[in-house]
């Protein structure tokens, strides 16, 4: 395991990317070094060819509570990452990233899980947007959070501050898995290896595919994805994949 300092952890798994916000005695809140950290390690994701998933968790049995609100009332100016807030909110990876939630994910941490593709929660985590109750405002969760739950429900969560558990987000389609307590980080590699079955160029351009389609009409999606798609037809691994079919055997994929 590898440390980006010491606030953000990582390790490799074979082609599977983990990523361990690292701060448990504050709850796993973004100062902005861990927001750093946290972009250079979605970076390391991006630009890694042998990399095909990524996961992120938290330490100390909690997700994240946020932004750090003790650095935030301290006044200082920061730079902005490239990335956004906690170094993804505004620009995720273009590989499928998991959220393996443990404990509270709320603020800035539901949105870092917003950020991400697929939600795995153990039974007990909770989630929320509490911003509102320091006067603050969610930024990006409050752009993806109707996005992804019907309109009045995001309006609760977003104008109450009030935290939901996890079996309340699956039922509006938001969490993907549910795992017991202290297993959300097994059953998230469980679902990362489901994925790894299949093409991983495939993964990123479909992946790339959805995203943009939340934004665009039907007309401009399609011509925003045929440069994308095409580029997927014409590499090795689609080559493998047709051949492995024909071949009746399980494809050997190499990312290129």
């Amino acid at each position: 395991m590898s440390e980006l300092s010491q606030r953000i952890l990582t390790e490799r798994r074979g082609p599977i990317f983990i990523v361990t916000i690292n701060r448990p005695e504050v709850k796993n809140a973004f100062d902005y070094e861990t927001a750093k950290a946290m972009q250079a390690a979605m970076d390391r994701l991006d630009q890694d060819e042998d990399l095909f998933v990524g996961i992120i968790t938290g330490a100390g049995g909690t997700f994240s509570s946020g932004a750090d609100l003790k650095e935030a009332a301290k006044g200082q100016s920061q730079a902005r990452l490239a990335r956004g807030g906690s170094g993804i909110q505004e620009r995720p990876p273009r590989k499928p990233l998991i959220a393996a939630v443990e404990g509270f994910a709320v603020a800035g941490g539901f949105e870092t899980c917003l950020a991400c593709d697929l939600i795995v929660a153990a039974s007990n985590a909770k989630f929320g947007l509490p911003e509102v109750r320091y006067n603050l405002v969610a930024d990006s969760g409050l752009v993806r959070l109707p996005r992804r739950m019907p309109y009045h429900l995001a309006m609760e969560l977003a104008l109450t501050g009030d935290f939901k558990e996890a079996q309340y987000l699956e039922r509006w389609g938001m969490v993907n898995r549910i795992s017991g307590p202290g297993k959300a980080l097994e059953e998230a590699i469980r679902l990362a290896e489901t994925l790894l079955a299949n093409g991983p160029l495939a993964l990123a351009a479909t992946k790339e595919v959805i995203f943009h389609s939340q934004n665009s009409s039907d007309e401009v999606l399609c011509a925003k994805q045929m440069p994308i798609v095409q580029k997927i037809r014409n590499s090795e691994d689609t080559a493998e994949g047709l051949k492995a079919f024909a071949e009746k055997r399980k494809p050997v994929w190499k990312g290129r």
